[in-house]
C-alpha cells in the first residue's frame, strides 16, 4: 500500500469547485504531477448507491458523458461491492469472546473503523478462522515492537483489509449496521468496463492513509505504482461526498481548472 499524502477534515465538495454538465455534477480535485505529467482529477457525484445496482448503468449514466479519450477511471471498491451485494448485516454477526478480547488491543485509526470494532473483528474471525486471526494478531503486535506495521493485514490479505462498514460515525446511516466486503474479481470487472465502454479502469481501496489498487483493466496493467500516485490524496473523499467515480485526465500544457483547496489540504 502507498502512503496517502494528506489529511483532511470533512466533505471535500466545496461549492467553488463544483461544475455541471447537462444534469451531471462533478467537482474539481486539482492537479497532481506524476513523473512530470500533470493530471487533473474530476470527482463525479452520484446518488447514494444501494445494493444490487448495476455498475454498468452507473457508468453509462454518470461517467460516459464526461469521459474523454485518454482518461482513466478510478472507482471506489465500496461501490462495486455494493453492486455485487458483497455485504454483511451487523445483525447476522454474533460477537464472541475472542473478538471482544482482541479488539481491546487493536490500533485505533483516523481513517475509519478498524479491528477495534468487535463486530468487524468477529466478521474477520468468521471469514478466516480464529487460529489464523490469533496468529496474525500476535505477529502484528510483535511487528509493531520492531517498527513494522500492517503485518496483521498482510497475513490475512486484501480481503480483510478491504472490509468497510459497521461505522457508527458514517455520514450514511446505512453503513452504521452494514459491512461492505471487497469486490469479487476486480480485474475482471475492470476489464469488462474497458471492453464495454472503452474506458481504462481501476478499482481502488483508498482512505486518508493508504491507497491500494485492487484491480485494473488490461491497458493499465504494470502501471500500478504510477496509478497510486494519481490518487494519493484520496480525491474520492472520506465523508459524504458521494463521489465514487474519479476521472483522471492528462491535461498536458493546458491551463488547469480553477481549484480551491480545503484549508490544510494540498496537492502537487
Amino acid at each position: 500500500m502507498g502512503l496517502a499524502k494528506v489529511w483532511y477534515e470533512g466533505n471535500l465538495n466545496l461549492e467553488e469547485n463544483k461544475r455541471t454538465w447537462d444534469e451531471l455534477v462533478y467537482y474539481i480535485r486539482g492537479v497532481i504531477k506524476v513523473e512530470e505529467v500533470r493530471y487533473e482529477r474530476y470527482a463525479i457525484q452520484t446518488h447514494f448507491i444501494e445494493e444490487g445496482e448495476s455498475y454498468h448503468e452507473l457508468i453509462r449514466q454518470y461517467v460516459k458523458p464526461l469521459y474523454k479519450e485518454g482518461d482513466i477511471l478510478s472507482i471506489s471498491e465500496k461501490v462495486i461491492g455494493m453492486c455485487q451485494r458483497q455485504t454483511v448485516e451487523q445483525s447476522s454477526v454474533h460477537v464472541g469472546f475472542w473478538a471482544k478480547f482482541l479488539s481491546h488491543f487493536a490500533t485505533k485509526t483516523r481513517s475509519g473503523i478498524g479491528m477495534d470494532e468487535p463486530y468487524k473483528l468477529q466478521l474477520v474471525i468468521n471469514m478466516k478462522g480464529i487460529i489464523k486471526v490469533l496468529a496474525a494478531s500476535i505477529i502484528g503486535a510483535l511487528g509493531k515492537c520492531i517498527g513494522k506495521r500492517g503485518l496483521f493485514y498482510k497475513i490475512l490479505g486484501k480481503e480483510v483489509a478491504g472490509i468497510d462498514g459497521f461505522y457508527k460515525h458514517s455520514a450514511f446511516e446505512r453503513y452504521h449496521h452494514l459491512a461492505v466486503l471487497s469486490p469479487k474479481d476486480p480485474d475482471k470487472v475492470c476489464e469488462e468496463i474497458e471492453v464495454t465502454f472503452g474506458i481504462p479502469t481501476m478499482i481502488v481501496d483508498a482512505n486518508d492513509i493508504d491507497v491500494d489498487i485492487l484491480g485494473c483493466s488490461g491497458y493499465l496493467k504494470g502501471r500500478e505504482e504510477k496509478l497510486k500516485e494519481m490518487i494519493s490524496d484520496n480525491p474520492a473523499g472520506q465523508d459524504d461526498e458521494c463521489t465514487p467515480f474519479i476521472l483522471i485526465r492528462n491535461i498536458y500544457n493546458e491551463e488547469a481548472e480553477k481549484y480551491i483547496p480545503i484549508t490544510g489540504v494540498s496537492v502537487n
